[in-house]
């Protein structure tokens, strides 16, 4: 399977902070979807988690040029970093951000990106407290609230990330992504039950997207209902997304303790350029 696609479908199920991850889940964090913003910013066709591997380069190469044209702007910095990482380079998405933090430092929304982008690059504690500075008291942000849980599930810290969702359910109740992060993170630490009922959940609202379907598959094809969970991860996906979603499950599920596995990719983000 092309690297890319596996890093794609990997931080699908391990960002859904976000971002993504930073999730994504962090990824809006993550975990709505990461759409680029257009404007003076070169257009892209689909969504970036939609991408295949010459979709993906092709869509970096023109952002990285218009960050170079304008290495200041916000927007442009945010989406270049955000493609930067969906292609396995978080190192250099990181120098992206701290860049972008440094010309626009009271921006939150560049302070909530550097943030997952040193979550990615293993830089937790530095991540929490960019973070905590995009947050304000008196008009709490439900997204960082959900990243700080994000990044916490990295640290090993599960109950201490497990009531940041559960603060962030408090402002935004049923909110799909933060369901999805609140599940995976008993992924992470072996109850799988728990984290389907979670998934359940996630997955059923009218808000949910494919992402949080993914990690449903991946957590009903570790109880061993492989079929059932081929099936969920077909939805909504090309045939191509679909057949490399599946061949990273049935890679993953073939592993004794897979789930101890997940764990390990989490507290070991990877700065392998898959470009």
């Amino acid at each position: 399977m092309p690297a890319s696609l596996t890093t794609t479908f990997t931080n699908r199920i391990l960002q859904g902070a976000a971002a993504s991850l930073l999730v994504l889940a962090l990824a809006g964090c993550s975990t709505t979807k990461d759409r680029m913003t257009t404007g003076s910013v070169p257009k892209l066709t689909k969504p970036v988690e939609e991408m295949d591997a010459t979709e993906l380069r092709s869509a970096t190469d023109r952002l990285g040029q218009a960050y170079e044209k304008n290495p200041r702007d916000p927007v442009t910095g945010v989406n270049y970093a955000n493609l930067l990482r969906m292609n396995g380079r978080d190192t250099q998405a990181l120098a992206v951000m701290q860049q972008v933090a440094i010309a626009n430092p009271g921006d939150r929304n560049v302070l909530a990106a550097y943030g997952k982008a040193q979550a990615a690059a293993g830089q937790f504690q530095q991540a929490l407290d960019t973070i905590g500075r995009a947050q304000t008291p008196d008009r709490p942000d439900w997204k960082l609230i959900s990243a700080q849980g994000a990044i916490l599930d990295q640290m090993g810290r599960a109950s201490d990330a497990r009531q940041r969702y559960r603060d962030a359910l408090d402002i935004q109740p049923n909110e799909p992504s933060i369901l999805s992060n609140l599940g995976m993170s008993y992924v992470l630490t072996g109850d799988l039950r728990t984290a389907e009922t979670y998934l359940r959940s996630a997955a059923s609202q009218p808000t949910a997207d494919s992402r949080v379907r993914q990690n449903l598959a991946l957590v009903v094809g570790l109880q061993g209902r492989f079929p059932e969970a081929e099936q969920i991860a077909r939805r909504e996906l090309s045939p191509q997304q679909a057949d490399a979603n599946v061949a990273y499950l049935r890679g993953m599920l073939s592993q004794p303790n897979p789930w101890q596995k997940l764990a390990a990719k989490e507290k070991t983000p990877s700065d392998t350029n898959t470009n």
